[in-house]
Parts: C-alpha cells; sequence; structure tokens
C-alpha cells in the first residue's frame, strides 16, 4: 500500500471507530486524542482492526506510535508495503 493508500484507510477506520468525529479536518501532525475524543480502547479498538483487515501485529509498546496520522502511517508503511489494496 502507499502512503495515501494508508492514510485512507487509517481514516476509514477511524470512520467507523468515531463515527460522530468530522475527520475532514484531520491534522497529520497533531495527536488524535488532542482533535477528537478517543480513549484507550478507541486506540485498542484500531489496533484490532489493522489485525483483522490486514493481520498486521503491533505490539503493546508500539502503541504511542499511532498517536497521530504522520506517526501512524510512518510506522505501518513497512508493514504494510506489501498488501494489495482492495
Amino acid at each position: 500500500m502507499t502512503t495515501g493508500e494508508i492514510r485512507e484507510e487509517i481514516l476509514d477506520i477511524l470512520e467507523v471507530i468515531a463515527p460522530d468525529e468530522d475527520l475532514s479536518n484531520i491534522d497529520d501532525a497533531v495527536n488524535f486524542r488532542d482533535q477528537m475524543e478517543l480513549d484507550s480502547m478507541d486506540f485498542l479498538d484500531i489496533v484490532m482492526e489493522l489485525r483483522k483487515r490486514h493481520r498486521i501485529q503491533i505490539p503493546e509498546d508500539d502503541y504511542v506510535q499511532l498517536a497521530s496520522m504522520n506517526s501512524t502511517v510512518t510506522f505501518l508503511e513497512p508493514l504494510m508495503k506489501d498488501i494489495q489494496k482492495v
């Protein structure tokens, strides 16, 4: 997947997890928690959704890498580079 496709995938997952949030104005450099009402369970849901959709395993110690869109995409790029967008 490309960087843009990974970003779109994360937006899709966020839409499922936080359907009431306006994702059109997401600032990729700002932490999700500073922009949205997400709690630790929501972050776990992101991890679980990535596992379900793409069989990606993210160790708990790496959850901090999912803080913002930029850090999430950067973290996921090597893990998802060989995944084809469906």
